[in-house]
């Protein structure tokens, strides 16, 4: 059984305080290798730059499942340089651009110090003080001596920290999901061939993952991501009822969102391994966004997904916050669900 201990904290700090802006993973996909090279049967690093490792079963009709976590996370590309450190952006995948002014952020392979800059409150007339900044009107400012090449990355500058029974980091979306399944790899059972993608450009388009599932050519798939927790109160007092999902309330299992509606089989199997082993879940009201499991549900002659996420807060900003307790259930649900994962699964009606 994989714990949640000191060391998964230790890798999650670690996966968390790295910059790997979509297109540039680089510095996790060295961690990734590092951690799971001794427990793989095959390992390789694709032309798109997804780590595919295989870790086979014992016995005959094992089942090929594929378990995907993508490496990237939103966050900037140097697009101009206006001399005197001061550099133009653009933002890579979904970010608000409400979060950036005054922000710190590292750019390039170097994690050069740089901070966002806009225009000082008591400089603005009084309608652009309630009026969202334009990304086009920020700039990144390096200092006189920062120097940056165009098509640099940038990512958030936030720190990992542990407050308690909470997790602050950047890039939660998707660590979480990483280092799961790092775990997972190191202790896969023997019923299964675990397919695992840690995949790229995610954020951008799920692009690793369809490569991904190409290559492995799994018989089910689960992904494995984290999702917004909306669910801070109202500020008018009224109940929240639209809340995504909640922190405190276990793993979230996906039943339909933005662009996948995940295979009633493989959700109903989560949930009945969940109740039969206490583990606390949750299911992600329906709703917008998506993971990874579009692109792999569609891809080949179709494959039966869904998706399990950790719930966040602040989602796609300089720092959000998780639970533990709903890591260690996540990887709990998993953990239990791949032994329990037999032939007749995607047979059934």
């Amino acid at each position: 059984m994989p714990s949640l201990g000191i060391s998964q904290i230790k890798l999650l700090e670690k996966l968390c305080n790295v910059i790997a802006v979509s297109g540039d993973e680089g510095a996790v996909r060295a961690i990734v290798l590092d951690e799971i090279r001794e427990y793989a049967d095959d390992m390789r690093v694709d032309a798109l730059g997804n780590v595919l490792a295989i870790k086979r079963g014992r016995g005959t009709k094992r089942v090929r499942v594929m378990l995907d976590a993508h490496m990237d996370e939103v966050g900037f590309m140097i697009v101009a340089d206006e001399g005197e450190g001061i550099y133009a952006f653009e933002t890579v995948g979904g970010i608000d651009a409400r979060h950036l002014v005054g922000k710190q952020v590292y750019v390039g392979k170097e994690r050069i110090a740089g901070v966002i800059g806009g225009k000082p409150v008591h400089l603005m007339e009084s309608d652009e003080r309630t009026r969202k900044v334009p990304v086009d009107s920020l700039r990144i400012d390096l200092g006189l001596a920062g120097k940056a090449k165009i098509g640099d990355r940038a990512g958030f500058a936030a720190k990992f920290r542990r407050v308690g029974p909470s997790i602050m980091a950047k890039s939660l979306d998707n660590r979480f999901g990483v280092a799961t399944l790092i775990e997972l790899f190191k202790h896969a059972p023997a019923n299964i061939d675990l397919c695992a993608a840690f995949t790229v450009q995610e954020e951008i388009g799920l692009r690793g993952a369809k490569v991904a599932a190409h290559y492995f050519n799994p018989d089910l798939a689960i992904v494995i991501d984290s999702t917004p927790a909306n669910d801070l109160p109202h500020f008018d007092g009224d109940e929240n009822a639209s809340y995504n999902t909640k922190l405190g309330h276990g793993p979230a299992i996906y039943i339909a969102d933005g662009s996948t509606l995940h295979d009633t089989r493989l959700v109903r199997f989560l949930q009945t391994v969940a109740e039969s082993e206490s583990i606390p879940y949750q299911f992600r009201q329906p709703g917008g966004g998506g993971t990874d499991g579009a692109a792999i549900q569609r891809a080949l002659a179709g494959v039966p997904t869904v998706s399990v996420s950790v719930p966040h807060r602040y989602t796609h900003s300089p720092l959000s916050v998780s639970r533990v307790d709903d890591w260690k259930n996540t990887l709990n649900l998993l953990h239990v669900a791949l032994k329990k994962i037999a032939t007749d699964l995607i047979k059934s009606e």
